[in-house]
């Protein structure tokens, strides 16, 4: 009959997947955008004197922004896209990440520093922890996810009509 057995995807197969060494890169790419986060918030209410919650909203948008730049050529760099497809994944980003943290970051600012009176900085420190996990998820699931092809659904390897084996 043939060998039923399954065989691993080429090498040069996308990683599909969330895996650890994708979650660090995530997380590195993470530590440096509350980095920026926190930089530009400082920026715009402590030395321009915006709203906090505006500058919260522009602060989370900038660093969206700059997540998604390097989590395309690093954290997903083994699944490259057009420049439609990558559009679309912007798109995708802005609707998840995006929304999580600038929605998250502003209740979670409005509550800390409006409400309990916390110092605008560390408020927006642990609403950005609070995001984090929710966006790493949408990001793997959703927004990088990897294109399928008729050939990823079936067995890499076929049998050609003389029972030998062939590639998709």
């Amino acid at each position: 009959m043939g060998d039923h057995s399954h065989s691993a995807p080429p090498a040069s197969s996308p990683r599909v997947g969330l895996t650890w060494h994708r979650s660090v890169k995530f997380s590195a790419v993470g530590l440096i955008g509350i980095g920026v986060q926190l930089a530009a918030l400082w920026t715009m209410a402590g030395l321009l004197g915006w709203h906090y919650l505006v500058a919260t909203i522009a602060a989370t948008e900038t660093a969206v922004l700059h997540n998604f730049v390097w989590h395309i050529r690093w954290t997903w760099a083994d699944r490259p896209a057009s420049a439609g497809e990558t559009l679309a994944r912007l798109v995708r980003f802005h609707v998840t990440n995006g929304l999580v943290s600038i929605v998250g970051n502003t209740v979670v600012m409005m509550l800390l520093t409006g409400l309990l009176g916390i110092h605008y900085l560390l408020a927006n420190g642990v609403s950005i922890l609070a995001c984090a996990l929710a966006n790493l998820a949408l990001s793997e699931l959703w927004v990088f996810r990897h294109e399928w092809s008729q050939c990823d659904l079936i067995e890499t390897r076929l049998l050609d009509d003389t029972g030998s084996p062939r590639r998709c």
